[in-house]
């Protein structure tokens, strides 16, 4: 039986330097964590999002929120106020601290967190439970989320802002890298991200103590003495110099693979312009995407099904859109704060592929397939 060729969503894409990057650590037998590219990876982040920032390389963007909100003081009862149109990991690092998480709907503009929401959350839970201790705003798909009216917010009631950058390097708000803007950022590096180290993340700020408490911490803790001595609990959370190398070569086509990815949306847009039925995210004035994921809206969960089990069909791998954790069984009986925004999206939404990788017939078989469906 003939099959046809697999068209993924968003697989990795290496740029062509990252193997000798590796081979040096092999050749100098840098195998552990830490080391020349761990150092050399940092330098490049650093000098990509520009602000002065520093950059510590986890062993995954997870990590780095759980490093991060520790960072902000986030303890056992605190409330966490996190982004419910997000992927789960955004939030389960609030449940390994025996923090709370409360969760604030999208707007339809960016499908990022709300600021009339999180206004309205933030008065409720100082009236219930007392401010609290950190907001979790995510830059979904890469679209940056309302960065001037969420600070705005934040600084109003003193709120710490944890910045969830994972799909977003490459993106920028007026012209600012997203990882910048709150207190702590972070990066993901995994397999399906616009650059990958295979698995990885990084916690960015400018607040030098930030990071180098959580290199600190990222290395088991250990206290400054000729021995082993730990007065704090510690993890296992740095990146190995092996897969730096791999992420130092990332960096070095980090714009050619926003270039491809804005491209695949652009072609999307254009091809299916002419279809009633397809909705695309649009970029306001300031704002610039990634387009980690091309995303397109239909008219009802029923399209959007048709058009997704019609691609699987030829082999094409799409994905809904994040379910919200509000709806997550894991999350479901947390206090939240939504207007049916983000229910809408997940019920109507479709990720296409994406990667930089694609060729144009790729392309080109995505959207015929769903012209069949839509014509």
């Amino acid at each position: 039986m003939d099959t046809k060729e697999k068209i993924w969503l968003s697989s990795p894409h290496m740029g062509g330097t990252e193997q000798q990057y590796v081979k040096e650590a092999f050749d100098t037998n840098w195998i552990a964590p830490l080391g020349p590219n761990v150092n050399a990876f940092e330098y490049a982040i650093s000098e990509k999002l520009g602000d002065e920032v520093h950059v510590a390389t986890l062993s995954s963007g997870t990590a780095a929120i759980h490093l991060g909100l520790q960072l902000l003081g986030v303890e056992q009862g605190d409330e966490v106020l996190c982004q419910s149109f997000t992927f789960s990991a955004s939030a389960n690092p609030i449940m390994y601290l025996g923090a709370t998480p409360v969760f604030v709907d999208s707007e339809k503009d960016t499908w990022n967190m709300s600021p009339s929401l999180l206004r309205k959350a933030i008065e409720n839970r100082i009236i219930e439970k007392g401010v609290p201790k950190a907001i979790i705003a995510v830059h979904l798909y890469g679209m940056p989320y309302k960065v001037e009216a969420i600070q705005r917010i934040a600084k109003e009631y003193n709120i710490p802002v944890l910045e969830d950058s994972a799909e977003a390097l490459g993106s920028t708000y007026m012209k600012r890298a997203c990882g910048t803007f709150g207190d702590i950022g972070v990066l993901s590096f995994n397999g399906n991200k616009i650059i990958t180290t295979s698995g990885g993340g990084a916690l960015v700020s400018r607040n030098k103590a930030y990071t180098d408490r959580a290199i600190f911490l990222a290395t088991q803790a250990r206290d400054d003495a000729p021995h082993y001595q730990h007065s704090n609990v510690g993890y296992n959370y740095r990146m190995s110099n092996v897969l730096a190398g791999i992420g130092r070569g990332q960096m070095e086509v980090l714009q050619d693979r926003v270039d491809s990815r804005r491209d695949n949306f652009k072609f999307y847009k254009n091809k299916l312009a002419s279809l009633k039925e397809i909705e695309f995210l649009h970029e306001a004035d300031g704002f610039y995407s990634n387009r980690w994921l091309s995303c397109i809206l239909t008219p009802s969960f029923e399209i959007r099904e048709r058009i997704r089990l019609a691609l699987l069909d030829e082999n094409i791998e799409s994905r809904p859109l994040w379910k919200p954790l509000h709806l997550q069984p894991i999350f479901n009986e947390y206090k939240k704060f939504v207007d049916g925004t983000s229910e809408s999206l997940f019920s109507r939404g479709l990720c296409l592929p994406s990667g930089s990788n694609l060729s144009l017939s790729d392309l080109e078989r995505v959207t015929d397939c769903i012209k069949k469906v839509l014509l």
